[in-house]
């Protein structure tokens, strides 16, 4: 197999020689070259041809953002950015201007706090590796997609009257690579509150989810939060499942609470869309409806075959929009899926099977 070529664009010499460190120790790869800024990115990406791009958002004279919009409007390559948390709010924007990815940086100084993310590393570039197999996705989402206005029917009117709407009372959504963008463009989009609750599971790192959920909320008629043990599910909010935690359900009384718990050492994808969506299809049975949205891997395969076996209902990102269409594929190919739609539809969809439209 040909090498997998990354630049490195770190402001820190220490970063850069770690990253680059960390890289060198994976197979099929080779870390061409490295820059200290934006500037020096460009110039690199244009000799160097790259398959992949590291980037750090803070830099001097051209930062990461500005790599970014350049890269996403030139060229068609893959960016990683490994961000100190404290860019939290940055990262999403980071993404929705294109990136592919995001790493959390140590905040410490160390090498061994760096390495901490070796295996986060290795594993996310890997799948970039798969991906170059059949090619590496661009922003197809922000590519394809127009630009989301408040929906409050579906758009696609040869859906009316297909089937029969039952009322549902929940809408349960799993994403990854390329899910919060998406996630923002399907929540924005809605122009007012709907009588059903929605939980996401959000494949994302402790410490990144709280501002994810305060980003989503300043754009979303829905009260969006990040879901905390004992939240009750009611109508009108939006829980999301608290990064490196799952996120299930509980019958107490005459409501439904979220329970926030540890993974177990066995869960490869955290938060578990499998989990989720299992725990929802026993308590609401024929009132959910799951979303599978873009992402690498196979999370909710699982999920959506329990939630069709108690009578719900189930949607996938249609390849055309996704950035990576590994779970919808995945949950496609099970054959329990009702609806392939491309994201400028997946509200629409919602609605419309909600009963409320």
């Amino acid at each position: 197999m040909k090498k997998i070529k990354i630049v490195v664009v770190d402001d820190s010499a220490f970063s850069r020689r770690t990253i680059t460190k960390m890289l060198e120790g994976i197979a099929d790869v080779e870390v061409v070259g490295y820059a200290i800024n934006g500037e020096e990115g460009i110039q690199k990406v244009i000799a160097l041809k790259p398959d992949l791009v590291t980037l750090d958002l803070e830099m001097p004279k051209m930062d990461g953002f500005t790599l970014l919009r350049i890269l996403k409007s030139r060229f068609s390559i893959p960016v990683i950015v490994i961000s100190a948390l404290r860019e939290a709010d940055n990262v999403f924007k980071a993404l929705e201007l294109g990136a592919l990815d995001f790493i959390s940086k140590p905040s410490g100084s160390a090498s061994v706090d760096l390495l901490s993310i070796r295996e986060d590393l290795q594993m996310k570039v890997h799948q970039v590796l798969a991906l170059k197999q059949g090619g590496i996705p661009g922003s197809r989402a922000t590519e394809s997609v127009p630009e989301s206005s408040h929906i409050s029917s579906p758009q696609n009117s040869s859906r009316a009257g297909e089937g029969s709407k039952c009322r549902i009372d929940i809408v349960a959504i799993g994403s990854s690579t390329g899910g919060p963008p998406a996630l923002q463009k399907i929540f924005s989009s809605f122009a007012k509150k709907y009588p059903f609750a929605i939980v996401v599971a959000q494949h994302m790192p402790a410490g990144f989810t709280r501002a994810f959920a305060d980003r989503l909320n300043r754009n979303s008629v829905f009260d969006v939060k990040e879901a905390e043990d004992g939240d009750l599910i009611v109508p009108g909010r939006i829980l999301i499942a608290p990064g490196g935690r799952n996120l299930v359900f509980e019958v107490c009384g005459a409501g439904v609470v979220a329970r926030v718990v540890t993974p177990a050492d066995t869960d490869r994808y955290v938060p578990s869309v499998d989990l989720m969506l299992e725990s929802c299809s026993g308590i609401y049975k024929n009132r959910v409806a799951a979303v599978i949205l873009t992402g690498m891997g196979n999370d909710g395969s699982k999920g959506v075959r329990s939630i069709k076996a108690h009578g719900g209902y189930v949607i996938a990102e249609s390849e055309d929009t996704a950035v990576v269409y590994g779970m919808p594929r995945e949950a496609v190919a099970t054959g329990v899926v009702d609806q392939i739609v491309p994201l400028h539809r997946v509200t629409g969809e919602i609605i419309f099977r909600s009963g409320f439209s």
